[in-house]
């Protein structure tokens, strides 16, 4: 991992602290709920995202420390603990494994990937409050909660199903806390027709004592913050238009404390059998996680002037984000380090239907292992089809016509052609040494080239600057198209007879254009680029970098100077493998229904197969 601020050793690590003088990049993902395996669609919405941004924070050489953890605090936790008899925290330890390793898969290259049920959360979180308290920004209310007198508990707002009271929606299965069909975010006593998620009782309304934040007179401070912040950090259209509906509606009072036991306990005699709502404390989980990595966390929480905090996040988190959370540091009155960029995702809908982790709908993070497609191609298809502007399909054909199409036709194409040609002998090619070859200037075909990729990498670098990934991407791949047709233009098999020299330089400048585009595409796909550097036979430390202080950035508008003459590479083989129709019409039928409806045919499967081996036996 690049690394290149000041720090201490910490767990054999250097831990990097914001550097005076440098871009201090800070980098946080929607913490992932801990309560079941993560879907595609969690995965493009915070986690990938993210990674590709801070994957391209390093090769610019900023200092860029990227943060993430599970969420394992709430009603969620305790209700899959009583779906699967067991305790809270073996459910959170049980999922965070599973989370961890579904993104170690995935290559998401964390700084730290924490979790929030740590005695350091309940430090800053209650540390926080108590700031909160003394300031004047909290006060006392009853309120009205759903008691289910079958199971004699207050029901959290999770707990709780009906009817969405919007007019235009109706959805008869909104939460209690906010309607997945149509975003709004609710009031447990505003369903109609509402149940209790254990048991499937109507609940009746009881009072209850609980602390609110006056989000009202915070009103002046939070508008100046995101009038300013949503400028200078190019906020993405959907997180403006969000946020600015919220404030159009007026802000309300908003309840942090909950009737639950597992969560961070309320430091106040009068709530001591409370907990913090989970909208509260999970923000702070960023804080707390960034606290594991270093016991020096506030300087980069508490360091406006140096530090730059960029959020990745779907659709559904952005009021916290925009709203809630800075409110709550601004209530400290401290100077706090304050959200600059949010990059905001749509949703990713599977195709029949949303994915979803509570009724088991999608692919799931375990289940792209079981398919033999590698993880470069995964990340590509997810970030080609990331969610920004609208809801984005998966589809099996789309996946299918990306692969074949972009990555083996266009990308992988234009590699192997290259390297095949230089790999070939001495006579038909090149013995697998790189050729000598000057004078890019003057070669009309070769200037026009480079003159044509030097605009991409700009470009690229503009989007990437602008968290615009897909766009990137998009740029990215254009320029291994400008390489096919280059290739093609040059008609280079004809002038290795005709024309040394000028071959010489046709395959130098491709060699070289190879190099970039694992550069440009590491960020996305970084286990393609370490088999390119493989079949370039430089060593995996090589780092990839983009750095203006290097003049990396002037050399890729020279391809033919990116890879020195009389170097030896590798063996090259097809970095892309065909998926054909078969195969798609198998993970289709594969992946239909839901994940227990999988789980039940399997199993069904394996009884069967078991009577069939025991009549044989017979």
């Amino acid at each position: 991992m690049d690394d290149q601020s000041d720090g201490r050793q910490g767990n054999g690590r250097n831990l990097k602290l914001p550097v005076p003088g440098k871009r201090n990049i800070l980098i946080t993902s929607a913490l992932p709920y801990v309560n079941n395996i993560p879907h595609l669609g969690t995965i493009i919405g915070c986690v990938l995202s993210a990674d590709v941004f801070a994957r391209y924070c390093r090769l610019r050489g900023y200092n860029v420390v990227y943060i993430c953890g599970t969420d394992e605090y709430g009603t969620a936790t305790e209700t899959k603990a009583r779906e699967e008899n067991c305790t809270p925290q073996q459910i959170c330890d049980k999922y965070y494994a599973i989370h961890k390793e579904v993104y170690d898969w995935f290559d998401i290259c964390f700084d730290e990937f924490g979790r929030t049920s740590t005695p350091q959360q309940t430090e800053v979180c209650q540390s926080i409050f108590k700031k909160l308290m003394e300031n004047g920004w909290l006060t006392e209310n009853t309120m009205q909660q759903l008691f289910c007198e079958t199971c004699n508990r207050f029901l959290a707002d999770r707990l709780v199903e009906g009817s969405c009271p919007m007019l235009d929606c109706n959805y008869d299965s909104a939460r209690g806390d906010q309607c997945d069909k149509c975003g709004k975010l609710l009031n447990p006593t505003e369903l109609k027709d509402p149940r209790c998620k254990v048991c499937q009782a109507r609940p009746c309304i009881r009072d209850t004592d609980h602390l609110f934040l006056e989000l009202p007179l915070l009103k002046g401070k939070l508008e100046e913050y995101i009038s300013d912040m949503s400028v200078a950090g190019s906020w993405s259209q959907n997180a403006i238009q969000t946020t600015y509906a919220w404030l159009k509606e007026g802000l309300k009072s908003r309840c942090i404390t909950r009737d639950l036991k597992w969560g961070v306990p309320v430091p106040h005699e009068k709530f001591k059998d409370k907990v913090f709502y989970v909208w509260f404390d999970a923000p702070i989980g960023y804080i707390s996680i960034t606290s594991c990595y270093t016991p020096d966390w506030e300087k980069w929480w508490k360091n406006p002037e140096d530090v730059e905090l960029y959020q990745f996040m779907g659709k559904d988190n952005v009021p916290f984000h925009t709203v809630m959370f800075p409110s709550t540091l601004i209530g400290t009155g401290e100077k706090w380090t304050l959200m600059k960029s949010i990059s905001v995702t749509e949703y990713l809908m599977y195709e029949a239907g949303k994915f979803s982790k509570s009724k088991g709908t999608g692919i799931f993070g375990n289940d792209v292992q079981d398919t033999n497609i590698p993880v470069e191609v995964w990340r590509y298809y997810l970030l080609t089809n990331r969610p920004e502007v609208s809801d984005t399909l998966f589809t099996w054909t789309d996946l299918q016509a990306k692969l074949n199409t972009e990555l083996l036709n266009n990308l992988g194409n234009f590699i192997n052609r290259v390297l095949s040609f230089i790999a070939k002998p001495q006579g038909l090619g090149y013995g697998s040494i790189i050729p000598d070859a000057s004078g890019g200037e003057s070669h009309s075909l070769t200037k026009r080239f480079a003159e044509r990729i030097g605009i991409c990498v700009d470009q690229y670098i503009e989007a990437m600057e602008k968290v615009k990934l897909k766009q990137a991407l998009k740029i990215a791949m254009s320029i291994s198209s400008e390489g096919n047709a280059y290739l093609q233009e040059s008609q280079f098999w004809k002038l290795y007879k005709q024309d040394q020299a000028a071959c010489s330089l046709v395959v130098k400048t491709s060699a070289g254009l190879v190099y970039l585009l694992a550069c440009l595409l590491e960020p996305f796909m970084p286990s393609f680029s370490l088999k390119v550097l493989k079949e370039l036979n430089l060593p995996p430390e090589n780092q990839f970098s983009l750095r203006n202080e290097n003049g990396d950035l002037e050399k890729a508008k020279k391809p033919w100077e990116i890879l020195p003459a009389g170097h030896k590479i590798g063996t090259p083989d097809p970095l892309f493998k065909e998926l054909k129709d078969e195969e798609v019409e198998a993970f289709r039928k594969k992946f239909s229904g839901s994940q227990a409806e999988r789980v039940a045919k399997g199993e069904a499967e394996a009884r069967k197969l078991a009577e069939q081996l025991e009549q044989t036996k017979v």
